[in-house]
């Protein structure tokens, strides 16, 4: 399992299960260096995500590969490319790097629109101008992969996968992925913490779905797993994944996290059947 230090919480109070906060500057250092200790040498951003880039080139990351996502693209914006590249170079200049990884588009329907053409173009052109060795997009469901070239267009796709989204592999996507040869990177293995809590800790919106939860401790206590154990086992049972985005708060969930790295899935829980997709995309919470 090749962990991506996720750095939304480095900039932003990220997570349905985050009590801290913003992670300090002196904690997003310690955890860096705790995670090179360990090997670990890849990061995720977004110019989205309030001041984390800027934190990240402050603590200094000349050692790291680093992941950064486009925002929405204005389509007023007479040149796109102008635009686009102006973005970018302004997050490499935060980031205190010269390049960065990979560039993902944060919205990549876009490319499913009139300007959808000048915008795919754009993106390419990071490449040619080396400001970038890799480009792609980052979905919420593998669905709508169906609508792009993939194979043609994209060196990565980050998508969601954890043990109640199994979307990326029940599409065929992750073997279709995987036989093109395009990277896949898998974020909200914890399913934006809300697979972490306690009962008493969630909010009471999520209290209709008891019978999954019920199922999910009694799971979790028949493996003898915690949730975060149970949920690392699940994503290191998936062969053809390059890389496993988790979100760090301190060096304590880091240690944890890195512990629980090698466990293996012994079985799966029965959930009900028919997951309400509801639960699934965190950016459809508000509706709950």
């Amino acid at each position: 399992m090749r962990l991506v230090i996720g750095a939304a919480q480095f900039g932003l109070s990220y997570g349905v299960a985050n009590k801290g906060g913003k992670v300090s500057e002196d904690e997003v250092r310690k955890i860096l260096t705790k995670a090179r200790h360990f090997g670990i040498n890849l990061l995720d951003t977004a110019i989205a995500y309030g001041d984390s880039e800027s934190v990240l080139g402050s603590v200094g990351i000349n050692q790291w590969g680093v992941i950064t996502k486009l925002p929405c693209i204005p389509l007023h914006a007479v040149d796109i490319s102008y635009w686009m590249q102006n973005q970018i170079e302004q997050s490499i200049k935060r980031l205190n790097l010269k390049s960065v990884d990979t560039v993902l588009l944060h919205r990549p329907e876009q490319l499913l629109g009139d300007r959808g053409s000048e915008i795919l173009f754009a993106l390419q052109a990071l490449k040619t101008t080396k400001l970038t060795k890799k480009i792609g997009i980052s979905i919420y469901s593998p669905l709508e992969l169906d609508h792009f070239d993939v194979a043609q267009n994209f060196d990565v796709i980050q998508a969601p996968l954890n043990i109640l989204d199994r979307s990326l592999i029940e599409s065929g996507w992750l073997k279709k992925l995987n036989l093109l040869q395009i990277e896949i990177h898998v974020r909200s293995i914890f399913l934006q913490g809300l697979l972490l809590m306690n009962p008493e800790e969630r909010p009471s919106k999520f209290s209709k779905y008891s019978n999954l939860w019920i199922e999910w401790d009694r799971w979790l206590a028949e493996n003898n797993f915690s949730a975060l154990e149970g949920c690392l086992a699940f994503i290191n049972s998936i062969q053809g994944i390059d890389g496993v985005l988790v979100g760090i708060e301190s060096v304590e969930q880091l240690n944890q996290i890195i512990t629980a790295s090698n466990l293996k899935l012994k079985n799966m829980p029965s959930w009900p059947k028919n997951i309400d997709p509801n639960l699934i995309n965190p950016a459809l919470w508000a509706s709950l």
